[in-house]
């Protein structure tokens, strides 16, 4: 019998080795606890190159593994134009619109939900690769992949008003219902921090059947519950963050089939939680499709 945690290991290509490595944006190896990025002044590292290497194929689920995870598959209940150009590395729903944190032409973007119209969009300087986004009251905090830095909006006016620093690459981000802020780096890892100082204050290695789960990516929070993109796959998976045990695995695999981008070797990335309808919104890197979907049990 296959475990879950195959399935997982197998996708994101890195499980089950002690260090929790796992392949950067760029497809470089990274490691659980990277060397420091150069401060925001110093050379930037290039953009990115484009992701050439396609979402691997899909795997038949596993046989249920008892007490194991629970399995979800996604149900699509609508889908909405996305710009094709847009390489998402974050996204945060904030009543009727998406504010969107884009990687390689990094950007600061809201976005007419329904119709994916632009409403406002902020260039950053090309030094920087966005990454993951999150909403804290009424400041917006973007991270940025290897600079260490994030920027701190206005969310009304998308205007900078501070920035933090951090030791690690930058990945996802998201805000927990205890306050603080659960932050991925590529890794197994997450760590948490203050939202309003942003230092760190604890982590939590992110397992399935006891195996680390590498190549944790864009994040979602959902009460005490993450959500989080793995990377180069089509699963998303559910994280307990108390333990950082893995309770869910959702098979994204719809999406890739639905959305012709995904045949390009843009991987699913961008996941943002409706709590009127408890539904989530999903999209992949340069994908010309948002999805509004509900996890159901794939049982």
């Amino acid at each position: 019998m296959r475990r879950l945690v195959a399935l997982v290991c197998l996708l994101a290509a890195a499980c089950g080795s002690s260090d929790g490595a796992g392949s950067g944006e760029d497809g470089a190896l990274v490691t659980e606890s990277p060397a420091a990025p150069a401060p925001a002044t110093a050379t930037p590292e290039p953009d990115a190159p484009s992701v050439t290497s396609p979402d691997p194929s899909p795997t038949p689920p596993p046989e249920p593994v008892a007490d194991g995870p629970t399995r979800y598959v996604v149900e699509i209940v609508a889908q909405y134009p996305h710009d094709p150009g847009a390489y998402t590395q974050g996204l945060v729903l904030d009543g009727d619109t998406l504010l969107e944190s884009t990687g390689r032409d990094t950007s600061l973007r809201r976005v007419d939900r329904t119709t994916g119209e632009v409403l406002e969009i902020v260039d950053v300087d090309d030094e920087y690769f966005g990454e993951g986004l999150e909403l804290v009251d009424e400041r917006l905090i973007q991270l940025t992949w290897k600079n260490g830095v994030a920027f701190v909006y206005d969310s009304s006016t998308f205007e900078v008003i501070d920035q933090f620093a951090y030791d690690t690459e930058g990945w996802g981000l998201c805000l927990l219902d205890d306050g603080r802020l659960a932050m991925s780096d590529g890794s197994s890892r997450l760590t948490f921090r203050d939202a309003a100082t942003f230092a760190a204050v604890g982590s939590v290695e992110v397992t399935l059947d006891d195996q680390p789960v590498p190549q944790l990516n864009e994040l979602e929070c959902v009460g005490s519950t993450v959500w989080a993109n793995v990377y180069t796959t089509n699963f998303i998976v559910g994280i307990e963050t108390a333990t950082g045990e893995v309770t869910a695995v959702v098979d994204a695999q719809a999406l890739d089939d639905a959305d012709p981008a995904a045949d390009s070797g843009q991987v699913l990335n961008g996941i943002a939680h409706d709590p009127e309808t408890d539904t989530f919104l999903l999209t992949g890197k340069e994908w010309s499709t948002m999805f509004e979907v509900r996890f159901v049990d794939a049982s």
